[in-house]
């Protein structure tokens, strides 16, 4: 109880003023935990008042198309979290006649809901004495305790988890879990943690071992794997062009120009003979020109997207009727975002 009250002290004398912290509202903090899975708080930030400005309610969410729902979230990454969130508030709307979720074990059936965001709700929201575990309790709880097991393992996922219920303040679970949470984001941080000021730190086991750098320890990553995307950006003569709508893997359902995957980076020749790209401008006459001179790596958590934008003047077509001004109105890629900025300047 001494290593909550403490941590629980410091987070009421400390905490940053965030704007899901001033409701108890479980639609507000479902949103905001959704949004800062694999999101800076920073960055978040303005995405949940995009949101709540647009979608006030869990009703109005799920009237919204996938389409709206995605165009907000552009540029956030981890597009699925986006499409979870819409499906969940849709099947509380639809099969749970709005009734949110009460308890951990309900809102762990929700898509797209965890462990961490499903204890994150229930503590703060309902007062149940679940607790909390990402990426900065483990940080606080390997350092605090000297804990060696990988956080990315089976065994280290059961382990912090058993050792967070066991230290949760059963009277006080959502203020505890916000505290440790907090704690780990801005004092016990993953570079230069603030050691001589920590109120933990006389009986913190990584400071006395000089084992802050080591810890928490994570199992080696998955390698990295390489794409090579060509991109078809059609320019016709009426300034006209195409888009389509992925339907299959990473940024599913959002909108892209005409796509070529290759094994390895191809040029122009090996561009205009491709299958794929002689079917698209059967009978037509083509202009090819590479946008990028320099390369494109987008790099993802488990792949890298080699990107090379292909310029493909051409005669006006029915296949190619998309005016330019309207792209602005389809959800797309932070890749493709980031071209169509270029190219407007360009």
């Amino acid at each position: 109880m001494k290593f909550s009250n403490q941590l629980v002290l410091w987070y009421l004398d400390n905490k940053r003023d965030l704007p899901w912290r001033a409701t108890s509202n479980p639609y507000k903090i479902w949103l905001s935990e959704i949004i800062l899975q694999q999101t800076r708080v920073d960055q978040g930030m303005a995405y949940y008042y995009k949101f709540v400005e647009n979608f006030s309610t869990i009703n109005e969410l799920a009237l919204a198309s996938e389409e709206q729902v995605l165009k907000l979230w552009q540029g956030l990454g981890y597009y699925s979290r986006a499409r979870n969130l819409h499906y969940s508030a849709k099947y509380i709307v639809n099969e749970l006649h709005g009734n949110f979720p009460i308890t951990y074990h309900e809102l762990i059936k929700l898509k797209g809901v965890g462990d961490y965001t499903a204890s994150a709700i229930a503590s703060i929201c309902f007062n149940e004495a679940t607790a909390v575990v990402d990426g900065n309790v483990y940080r606080v709880l390997s350092r605090y305790f000297g804990i060696k097991t990988p956080i990315n393992s089976t065994k280290g996922n059961k382990e912090f988890k058993q050792l967070a219920q066991q230290l949760i303040d059963v009277k006080n679970p959502g203020t505890h879990n916000q505290a440790i949470m907090e704690f780990g984001a801005r004092m016990c941080k993953p570079q230069n943690p603030d050691c001589e000021s920590c109120p933990l730190n006389n009986s913190c086991v990584a400071l006395s071992k000089k084992l802050i750098k080591e810890l928490p320890v994570k199992e080696k990553k998955l390698k990295i794997k390489n794409r090579y995307f060509n991109y078809l950006v059609i320019q016709t003569e009426d300034n006209k062009t195409k888009i389509v709508k992925r339907d299959i893997g990473i940024w599913l359902n959002l909108y892209e120009f005409p796509l070529i995957e290759t094994l390895s980076e191809i040029n122009e020749n090996q561009l205009v003979e491709h299958v794929k790209f002689k079917e698209l401008f059967k009978n037509i006459s083509t202009l090819v020109k590479l946008f990028n001179k320099e390369k494109v790596v987008h790099k993802l958590s488990h792949q890298h997207i080699h990107t090379q934008f292909w310029i493909v003047n051409t005669q006006a077509s029915v296949n190619f009727s998309l005016s330019w001004s309207a792209i602005k109105k389809y959800p797309v890629s932070s890749l493709i975002d980031n071209f169509l900025n270029q190219y407007k300047t360009h």
